[in-house]
C-alpha cells in the first residue's frame, strides 16, 4: 500500500469513528479522537482514551500528559511526534476521565486493528494498563514496563514489537514514576538500534534479534 493509499484508508476509518453514535460516550463526545500521525510510522503509540483537552480538539495526547509524552519522545529519541502515529484503544472521552469499560474497548477494537494493519508499524508502544492488556493480558504494568516482546496480530503476517510503558499521566504524579517513564523512553531509543535482543512472546526464555 502506498502512503497515499494508507492515508485514504486511515481517513475512512476516522470518518467512521466520527459518525459512530452507538455508545453513550460517542453521543456525548465533543469530538471523536481517531488518532493522527505518519501513515508509514515505524512506531505507533496507543493510549487508553481521550481526556478533556483531546475531546475539545479531536487530537490525541495534546493535554498536559500528552505534551509530556511528545516532549520526552523528542528529547530522548530525536523522533518528532509527527513521525509516529498516536491513538487510543477507545476513541471517545469517558465521562470525568474514568477508565474505559469492556463494551467501549470492544466497540473500538476493529478500528484500532485496522489502523495497525494499515500502518504496519515495527513497534507498538502501549501507554497505560488498558492498551497493554490488549496485547499482553494477565500481567501488571509494573512487572513488564520497559520490556519489549514480539507479538503477532491474527490480521497480520509478521511479528511486531510491543513495548509497554506507563501512561504519561502516571508520570506526572511523582518523581519515581517520572524517572521510570523517562528511562523507558531511553530503552525505546536503544530498541531502535540494530542487534537489540527482544523477548519472544511465545517463550519468556528465548531471545530474538530485532532486525
Amino acid at each position: 500500500m502506498t502512503t497515499d493509499q494508507k492515508k485514504q484508508e486511515l481517513d475512512k476509518i476516522a470518518d467512521e469513528i466520527r459518525n459512530f453514535k452507538d455508545l453513550d460516550i460517542a453521543k456525548n463526545a465533543t469530538h471523536a479522537v481517531p488518532g493522527e500521525g505518519n501513515p508509514d510510522a515505524q512506531i505507533m503509540f496507543i493510549g487508553e482514551a481521550p481526556g478533556q483537552v483531546e475531546d475539545s480538539t479531536g487530537r490525541p495526547f495534546v493535554g498536559q500528559s500528552g505534551q509530556l509524552m511528545r516532549k520526552t519522545l523528542f528529547e530522548t529519541t530525536g523522533i518528532k511526534p509527527e513521525e509516529v502515529f498516536i491513538t487510543n484503544i477507545v476513541k471517545f472521552r469517558p465521562p470525568d476521565n474514568r477508565d474505559p469499560v469492556d463494551n467501549e474497548i470492544t466497540a473500538c477494537a476493529d478500528w484500532l486493528d485496522r489502523q495497525i494493519k494499515i500502518i504496519s508499524p515495527k513497534i507498538i508502544v502501549t501507554l497505560g494498563r488498558f492498551s497493554m492488556a490488549k496485547f499482553i493480558p494477565g500481567v501488571t504494568i509494573s512487572q513488564i514496563h520497559g520490556i519489549s516482546r514480539y507479538y503477532q496480530l491474527s490480521t497480520m503476517n509478521y511479528q511486531l514489537i510491543i513495548f509497554p510503558m506507563y501512561h504519561p499521566a502516571a508520570a506526572l504524579r511523582g518523581t519515581t514514576m517520572m524517572n521510570a517513564f523517562k528511562e523507558d523512553f531511553i530503552k525505546l531509543k536503544n530498541l531502535l538500534a540494530p542487534q537489540v535482543k527482544i523477548e519472544d512472546n511465545a517463550s519468556n526464555h528465548d531471545q530474538l534479534g530485532l532486525f
